[in-house]
């Protein structure tokens, strides 16, 4: 069994957009973003991005669309020196009550079911307080969120009662830098 780091799309590896990310060239990858990939790549973790995309289930955009925004975005990140091993995408609006929908863990467990992974060495890394929900849901060791994208907002609001331990970092770097820190010291 491999661990993995769970990353959120928007706001974590590219920048968010308030009107959802519609087409390939409103894409922005945060600078940060490849050589931090790498970094927990070369620490064997597998990568999983995991993101809600309901502008499909709003009618904003095709499937098709937001399939191809993400295999593009995968052949960027690889084209720049990284990898990713899976991309999951929840493409239904929030009140449509699916099982893969963050804060909710599906995504998640269809990655540790398909590829093997070992939830007590992986973490989750999002913008969001769903992103946290979900990982802590499905098992994960650790919990980070990014201040990029919402994450600045979201840790202004209240925490949810029921989350439990997690750190606050400025960006994807500094997520690496704790979840490898934390690493070192549990060889």
């Amino acid at each position: 069994m491999y661990p993995a780091v769970f990353l959120d799309r928007d706001g974590v590896l590219i920048e968010n957009r308030e009107d959802y990310v519609r087409e390939w060239s409103q894409v922005l990858v945060y600078p940060k973003t490849y050589l931090s990939l790498l970094r927990i790549q070369t620490a064997g973790y597998k990568i999983v991005v995991v993101t809600n995309q309901s502008a499909v289930g709003r009618g904003l955009i095709s499937i098709q669309t937001a399939e191809y925004i993400n295999v593009k975005l995968i052949e960027t990140i690889r084209e720049n020196g990284a990898h990713v091993d899976r991309v999951y995408m929840c493409p239904h609006q929030p009140d449509e009550g699916c099982d893969c929908r963050k804060p909710k863990p599906g995504m998640i467990l269809q990655a540790v079911r398909e590829l093997d992974l070992d939830l007590s060495r992986s973490w989750m890394i999002g913008d969001a307080w769903s992103d946290l929900l979900a990982g802590q849901s499905a098992g994960a060791r650790g919990l980070i969120m990014v201040k990029t994208g919402r994450g600045l907002d979201q840790s202004r609001n209240s925490k949810p009662e029921n989350l439990q331990g997690y750190s606050l970092v400025d960006d994807l770097e500094k997520a690496v830098d704790t979840l490898l820190a934390d690493q070192g010291r549990n060889r």
